[in-house]
């Protein structure tokens, strides 16, 4: 074979394996899968798009450690803190993808402008008038595992009292000695 033959050969296969590369890359990438509100571990809450076929799968037999900070309340006391729509999002994320429910090990920890959204019913509609929207998914995500916590610092300088943070949370004495505490354990975080 001549050298100006195998040079043509050669290119046609490099543009071949190149044009396939391309098209498969748009192939994985060229809708999103619908979206999903029936979800897998938080149910109906935190909507998730399935891409098996994306980068940065997580691994199923892996365990992960994330306390998040939580420090968004909804536009309006009526609405739920995309926070902790976020922390939902992500339980369903990792079990869509296959990894136990027992392999994660999530704390959401709310301070700032979140904090009311940890009060029970009572004191929440004494304060804004209106029911909690957050009770019901923070109860789903304890029940998923997900540890829900309030910096007890954050709960006295808005003059709330401790009695009035729901059961489902957990008090604890701040939102700075939390985070570090868990990030030296080998906890990610993930601000909210």
């Amino acid at each position: 074979m001549s050298e100006s033959r195998r040079r043509s050969t050669l290119n046609a296969l490099q543009t071949c394996c190149l044009a396939s590369s391309v098209l498969w890359g748009l192939a994985a990438h060229a809708a999103p899968e619908t979206l999903i509100t029936d979800t897998p571990g938080i149910p109906g809450e935190g909507a998730i798009h399935p891409l098996p076929r994306a980068a940065y799968q997580p691994q199923k037999d892996a365990t992960y450690r994330v306390v998040f900070a939580v420090t968004k309340a909804g536009n309006t006391p009526s609405e739920i803190s995309p926070a902790l729509e976020r922390v939902a999002r992500t339980v369903n994320l990792y079990i869509s993808a296959g990894v136990p429910l027992t392999h994660l090990k999530f704390v959401a920890i709310a301070y700032g402008p979140a904090t009311g959204a940890m009060l029970d019913n009572e004191h929440y509609r004494r304060q804004f008038n209106v029911d909690n929207p957050n009770l019901a998914l923070i109860h789903k995500l304890r029940a998923a595992g997900v540890d829900v916590a309030v910096c007890g610092q954050a709960v006295a300088e808005n003059h709330f009292e401790y009695a009035w943070v729901s059961q489902d949370v957990t008090v604890a004495l701040s939102a700075l000695t939390t985070i570090t505490i868990l990030q030296q354990q080998g906890y990610a975080l993930m601000p909210l």
